[in-house]
């Protein structure tokens, strides 16, 4: 690597030089055919008073420059080229050997992202194009990446910073709102599935000139830039398509989106003229006149029952309280679903529904809610446009009927037969439903946990096969390399979270017995292991025993606070996304606690092993 080569030491090969790739990849760079890099070379050489290393071809056109900024001798800038041009940067702003900035530049665009946990992977923007906003949501669209896209969302505080009025800033809020689970609803639904794969890329943007919101429009105190009606050219597998990205708002260097990309269903080629902003002004257009153009007045007074319904229901103290609150919002969404024209926005209300009420009964607050996902999903299941959405109000229903009986304190034995054999129904109804692979995972697990581990390969294996470009493929294929373990190496990587600018990494452990604790501070067993883990690291310790913890909290100040009154003298990995995080997909990791072993030469001796038998197991590993 040249993280710390600078012009003082001994000049690395061109070769080794042109190994190294960019952080980000979404980039093209010049690549030497292997029979050119012999020709290639490395030199040092300074540049606007700074040294680095420059590589050059075969005709002394720079492919890569490797900059120390600051002159402590080691590389801080890292540099890639396409036909002469420097087209992408990583950049070390802290100087600590990693980099978290990452540019385009020149022909590649003007995406500037920063990466403040340094893991690779892009926290925020500190500019992006409309054009590349666009490019982004498509992306993160075809990835079913939930991250990705909120990275592009306007936030509530950028919505405040722009001075709209207030009507038009609570329209907008409640827009940005529902995009979440639009796009988890678009992401995984049929709708995305049906124009783009994980091989999907950007063609082009498709949209007019950008336009000025003048301040005083509808009381707003600033002038706003925003695009309208956006649309995204795409090409999947030879065939192209088009997303609709809709209205883009410009919030200092970044442009933001307010809404969850639609797919474009074949042959529709035309948008709602006008979209969110560019409409007439409240006080000049007819009073019910909204139309396609923006919500109309029964639609602005069911928002407005729906806001005023969610501040009640945070205010609710009692659980007739609050299972009122939880009627009266699924009420409300519901006759918000069949206002709305557009048939999309009418999907996304009827997620949201199913979601709420699916959530309600699960958590006891609306137990009764349960009849009202079978009457919706009945309702549904009668009209064959809706297949898709009947299906979505389906699974939820049955996750909502399990676990309100289990609730309920039914009997376990006939509630988890019904329910699994609900699931299998499901699966055969729905093979490539947007909810299969979910219901897949569920038997899968259902077998492992009873002891039917090779049934549990089959149905995580169905998940590989059938859904691989989905998020549950990723937990599938960790809890089948999981399964398939002991007597094997794994890999384990990832951020310190006693320092986030330090990795710990379990390939520095050779040589030792390690156990791998997957645990969280909401975890009362797995809080109660640790009193006997720091006993067997204090009996261990100096014979070879070490233990890394990997925190699967969802909020990182959880663990902050929890460790600040309870010391643990051992490696802690964190990073965000709780039992849906890198780490937790990695192992497939399905419940807390989980302990691995690890023996002396690397090789998985226990995928599961309990507190209790820790003593003995890692007494005989260290002998």
């Amino acid at each position: 690597m040249l993280l710390a080569a600078s012009a003082s030491t001994a000049a690395p090969s061109a070769e080794d030089a042109l190994k190294l790739a960019p952080v980000q990849k979404d980039v093209e760079v010049d690549i030497p055919a292997p029979a050119d890099v012999a020709r290639c070379t490395i030199k040092a050489e300074r540049i606007n008073g700074q040294t680095g290393w420059v590589v050059r071809d075969g005709t002394g056109q720079t492919l890569r420059r490797f900059l120390d900024t600051n002159g402590d001798n080691v590389v801080d800038q890292w540099s890639y080229y396409a036909d002469g041009l420097e087209v992408y940067r990583d950049v070390d702003s802290n100087n600590n050997g990693k980099a978290d900035q990452f540019r385009w530049l020149n022909t590649a665009g003007s995406r500037w992202g920063l990466d403040n946990n340094e893991d690779g992977r892009i926290d925020s923007w500190k500019s992006i194009s409309a054009e590349e906003a666009s490019a982004e949501a498509v992306q993160a669209m075809a990835q079913h990446d939930m991250p990705r896209f909120a990275l592009l969302l306007l936030s509530d505080a950028e919505l405040q910073s722009l001075g709209l009025g207030e009507g038009r800033a609570k329209d907008l809020g409640v827009k940005i709102a529902a995009a979440p689970a639009a796009f988890k609803g678009i992401s995984t639904g049929g709708g995305a599935q049906k124009v783009s794969t994980t091989k999907t890329s950007w063609v082009s943007f498709g949209g007019s000139r950008p336009g000025i919101v003048p301040a005083g429009t509808d009381g707003s105190t600033k002038d706003v830039m925003v695009y309208e009606n956006v649309v995204a050219m795409i090409s999947s597998a030879g065939q192209n398509g088009q997303v609709q990205v809709g209205t883009l708002v410009k919030v200092g260097d970044v442009w933001r989106v307010v809404d969850a990309p639609q797919p474009l269903s074949e042959g529709q080629t035309e948008l709602a003229a006008g979209g969110f902003f560019f409409r007439p002004s409240a006080a000049n257009r007819p009073e019910n006149g909204g139309g396609a153009n923006g919500p109309d007045a029964q639609t602005q007074q069911l928002l407005s029952e729906l806001e005023q319904v969610d501040k009640l229901a945070e205010a609710a103290k009692t659980p007739e309280e609050e299972a009122k609150m939880a009627a009266q919002k699924a009420d409300l969404l519901e006759k918000i679903a069949n206002v709305v024209t557009s048939p999309e926005e009418r999907n996304q209300w009827l997620r949201q529904l199913a979601d709420m009420v699916s959530a309600a009964v699960q958590s006891n607050t609306w137990p009764e809610g349960v009849g009202r996902l079978k009457t919706l999903y009945e309702e549904l299941a009668k009209d064959p446009g809706s297949a898709d959405m009947a299906a979505y109000v389906e699974f939820r229903y049955l996750t909502a009927d399990y676990g309100r009986r289990l609730a309920n304190g039914d009997a376990y034995e006939p509630v988890q037969a019904a329910w699994l054999e609900n699931l299998k129904k499901f699966v055969a109804d729905h093979p490539k439903g947007s909810d299969s692979a979910e219901a897949m995972l569920q038997l899968a697990i259902a077998e492992e946990f009873a002891g039917q581990e090779e049934n549990a390969k089959k149905w995580y294996t169905q998940i590989l096969e059938g859904f691989p470009e989905s998020a549950t493929a990723k937990k599938a294929g960790g809890a089948v390399t999981r399964l398939d373990s002991v007597g094997k190496p794994i890999q384990l990587r990832g951020p310190n979270a006693a320092d986030a600018k330090t990795t710990v990494d379990l390939e520095k452990y050779a040589g030792k017995v390690v156990l791998i604790q997957y645990w969280a501070t909401w975890c009362e067993p797995a809080k109660v292991d640790l009193a006997q883990l720091k006993e067997l690291q204090a009996k261990y310790g100096k014979s070879g025993f070490a233990i890394i913890s990997v925190s699967l909290d969802s909020k990182p100040e959880d663990l902050t606070e929890y460790l600040k009154t309870n010391r643990l003298p051992w490696a802690q990995i964190y990073e965000p996304g709780g039992l849906d995080s890198r780490l937790a997909n990695e192992m497939g990791i399905l419940t807390l606690p989980t302990m691995i072993l690890v023996d002396k030469s690397g090789n998985v001796a226990n995928r599961g092993i309990h507190i209790t038998e820790l003593d003995r197991e890692v007494g005989n590993l260290l002998r």
